[in-house]
C-alpha cells in the first residue's frame, strides 16, 4: 500500500517531491493534477491546498503544502537526504532550503508569471522578467561559491534536487525567453547536474513525465504521457 499520494503536474514543483521520494524509496501513488482544465482551482483541489499551487502530498499525518515544508517534514520523518535534528550542520541545511524555497524559486516564479505581479503592460513584464532571470543568476553565482560543499558532495540531498529543478526551469521556461543562460557557467552546479542525471530517481522522474534524455544538463519541453506542465 502507499504511504503517500502525491497530487501533482508533469514538470511542475511537484517534480521535486516525486524525486525525493524515489531517493527515499518509499511508497506512493499520484493523482493527476490537470492544469490544461485549472483542475488546481477546482473546489476539492482547493479542499487541500486553498492556495491552488501544486503540489500536494498526502501522509498519514495529514495533507501537506508548500514545497519547502513538504521536504522538510519527509526529511525529518525518514532520517535521510538531510542532516537531523541534532547534527551540527542542520543549521545550515536549514538556511539554504529556506533560501532556495523563499528567494530562489519566488524569483523564478515571477519570470514565469511577471502579469501577476506588475499587470498586462507587456514592456513592463519584460523588465521585471529581465531583472529576476538576472538575479537568478547572482543567486546561482553565491550558490556556487558559499554553498558549494552541499552541491558538491558524491550523495544527494533535498537541496540538489530542488536547485536542480529551478535550474532546469529557468532553462527552458517561458519559451522564446530563455536569453544566454547556461548551466555550464557554474562548474560546480552543473556537475551536481550530471550527477543527478545519472541516478534511479531521476530515471524514474523521466519515464513518469516526459522530461527528456537530459532533462538537467540540456533540458527541453517535456513530454508527459498524461497532463500538460502549463
Amino acid at each position: 500500500m502507499s504511504h503517500y499520494r502525491l497530487h501533482y503536474a508533469p514538470d511542475n514543483a511537484s517534480l521535486i517531491i516525486r524525486l525525493v521520494l524515489e531517493d527515499l524509496g518509499v511508497p506512493y501513488g499520484t493523482v493527476l493534477v490537470d492544469r490544461a482544465a485549472r483542475a488546481q482551482r477546482s473546489p476539492g483541489y482547493l479542499a487541500l491546498n486553498p492556495n491552488g499551487l501544486i503540489p500536494v502530498l498526502e501522509t498519514p499525518d495529514g495533507v501537506m503544502f508548500e514545497t519547502g515544508a513538504i521536504l522538510l517534514w519527509l526529511v525529518d520523518r525518514h532520517g535521510r537526504l538531510a542532516p537531523g535534528t541534532d547534527a551540527p550542520t542542520r543549521g545550515d541545511f536549514l538556511k539554504w532550503l529556506f533560501f532556495l524555497s523563499n528567494t530562489v524559486h519566488s524569483c523564478l516564479r515571477m519570470t514565469f508569471y511577471p502579469g501577476q505581479y506588475v499587470g498586462g503592460d507587456a514592456g513592463a513584464q519584460a523588465m521585471l522578467r529581465a531583472q529576476m532571470q538576472a538575479r537568478f543568476s547572482e543567486y546561482l553565482d553565491m550558490i556556487e561559491t558559499r554553498a558549494a560543499p552541499w552541491f558538491a558532495a558524491d550523495h544527494a540531498s533535498v537541496l540538489d534536487y530542488y536547485l536542480a529543478c529551478l535550474m532546469r526551469w529557468r532553462a527552458i521556461y517561458p519559451e522564446g525567453a530563455r536569453g544566454g543562460y547556461e548551466t555550464r557557467g557554474w562548474p560546480r552546479l552543473h556537475a551536481m547536474l550530471e550527477r543527478l542525471e545519472a541516478g534511479a530517481p531521476l530515471r524514474a522522474a523521466i519515464r513518469a513525465e516526459g522530461l527528456g534524455k537530459t532533462p538537467f544538463t540540456a533540458p527541453s519541453w517535456p513530454d508527459p504521457p498524461e497532463g500538460s506542465a502549463i
